[in-house]
């Protein structure tokens, strides 16, 4: 698994991921909506630490510099 998620874009996520949880947790707790923020959340999280989006591979995006061989 490379890394296609850049630094600027992982940073974004993961302050995505807060906003989604918060929403999730706190003015729609309990609902399906809620859930679904979680979910988001959750999804938003996994690829901005992981700095992997599989979304990205399908489209054949990158937003992260390719790495050089030595």
């Amino acid at each position: 698994m490379k890394m296609n998620v850049g630094s600027l874009d992982r940073l974004i996520r993961l302050l995505l991921a807060s906003v989604l949880f918060y929403l999730g947790l706190f003015p729609y707790s309990g609902s399906a909506l809620g859930i679904g923020l979680v979910v988001a959340g959750g999804v938003s999280l996994a690829t901005g630490l992981l700095g992997f989006c599989g979304f990205y591979s399908l489209l054949g995006l990158r937003t992260s510099q390719p790495v050089e061989q030595i």
